[in-house]
């Protein structure tokens, strides 16, 4: 059973965490070393996302978002922002007025035709830039390079007895399920993909999913 104390979800007691040199330290490393990489060598990205959200659409430019992580600690999960800013009253009042965007929403927790997401927004949805800033989440230790799809709260439900497994690990900016169809993949087999990612994470497979990623980048399909 999961439950809410001083900002943190206490997850039930759970197995020793994965050894090794990667499970012990190795993965932490590799994040540190990754996400300083990208984030000064991707510096000018960055500066160029951010203009280009300032002067087409009026708001902030980061989007940040309560998400659960790892041991179901809360932590602010930071995007550039791909909607408008009144997105959370236009869904409410979307749902409310459509039925079946309301089950689609329930569903998957995201709507196919979305009428929130500006017109910058739907192309760093695509290619996956919208999550760059993550990588600050990353060193900091909120996340890690690869892992399971970070959590909103309302989503735990959907996991069932899995949510305990899915939490021992910090949720990835990538992972499998970002290299397997992502919004096309059925919400079971998204829980099947993050448990099992969970339990048996090695370095080979987190350096096979990041190349894979780069296809995903450069050939976007199941992203919106």
């Amino acid at each position: 059973m999961i439950t809410k104390s001083r900002g943190r979800l206490a997850a039930a007691p759970a197995a020793a965490r994965r050894q090794g040199w990667y499970g012990i330290f190795g993965k932490r490393l590799f994040d540190i070393s990754f996400s300083l990489l990208v984030l000064v060598f991707f510096a000018p990205v960055y500066l160029c996302i951010a203009l280009g959200i300032a002067l087409t659409s009026p708001g902030p430019v980061f989007f940040i978002q309560n998400r659960v992580g790892r041991d179901g600690r809360i932590f602010h999960c930071i995007k550039f922002r791909t909607m408008v800013v009144n997105a959370d009253l236009m869904l409410e009042e979307l749902l409310s007025s459509d039925p079946a965007c309301r089950a689609e929403f329930e569903s998957n927790f995201k709507l196919k035709t979305d009428p929130r997401i500006t017109f910058i927004g739907r192309w760093l949805r695509v290619t996956s830039l919208d999550e760059f800033p993550q990588f600050w989440n990353v060193l900091v230790g909120d996340m890690s390079v690869v892992g399971p799809r970070p959590l909103v709260q309302p989503e735990l439900p959907k996991y069932g007895a899995a949510v305990a497994q899915v939490l021992r690990v910090r949720p990835g900016i990538t992972g499998m399920w970002q290299v397997s169809g992502r919004n096309d993949i059925p919400y079971a087999l998204r829980v099947k993909i993050d448990t099992n990612y969970a339990r048996s994470h090695t370095f080979a497979m987190d350096l096979g999913i990041i190349l894979r990623t780069i296809g995903v980048v450069l050939f976007p399909r199941g992203a919106y």
